[in-house]
């Protein structure tokens, strides 16, 4: 399984031009079933930006756009980590941004419901579900199971320990993450 997203190209939110960034990562920065996130113990200021995350149903490579909607079967929400001050740093010694994106536990994913119940406004984020399946499949092959996570175009807000993160869909919660 891949976890390939889509962030604002700087890192710290709202599209400049247009432009995004491809980031992949591990299935260890999965954090669901309503477990808690804990902050790092080497950074100080983690922040969050709501995204959404698509469930891929089936085998594909350079997708047609009038065809990306047979790709996906289902959307969560999402809340994407970010440690600021490791990107602050990466970004000023010029490497990559691995460690402030990628860590462990960094993709809070709430419950799948149907494309069609996720109801939250699709144009608030970075790339349409149909643009992102487009995107990755230009550039890997994407496979049933694989995740999809597109970020909101906003800026990460910073969390404080003790906060809970909910998102409700169609007046369920289907988030729940406790800071600590």
């Amino acid at each position: 399984m891949k976890i390939i997203g889509f962030v604002h190209s700087n890192g710290e939110g709202r599209k400049a031009n247009g432009e995004w960034e491809i980031v992949l990562k591990g299935d260890s920065c999965l954090l669901n079933g309503r477990k808690p996130f804990f902050v790092p113990d080497w950074s100080q200021e983690i922040g969050v930006t709501p995204c959404m995350i698509l469930r891929v149903s089936r085998l594909g490579k350079e997708i047609a756009l009038r065809f990306a909607d047979r790709y996906y079967d289902a959307i969560a929400p999402g809340e994407d980590f970010v440690a600021m001050d490791a990107l602050r740093e990466a970004k000023a010694a010029g490497k990559p941004w691995t460690k402030a994106l990628a860590f462990d536990y960094s993709l809070a994913i709430g419950e799948f419901v149907g494309p069609s119940a996720f109801s939250h406004q699709l144009s608030d984020y970075v790339l349409s579900p149909e643009e992102a399946i487009v995107e990755a499949s230009k550039v890997m092959t994407i496979r049933q199971g694989d995740l999809i996570y597109i970020q909101a175009d906003c800026e990460p807000r910073r969390v404080q320990k003790e906060e809970v993160l909910r998102v409700e869909v169609d007046g369920e919660e289907k988030l729940y993450c406790k800071i600590k």
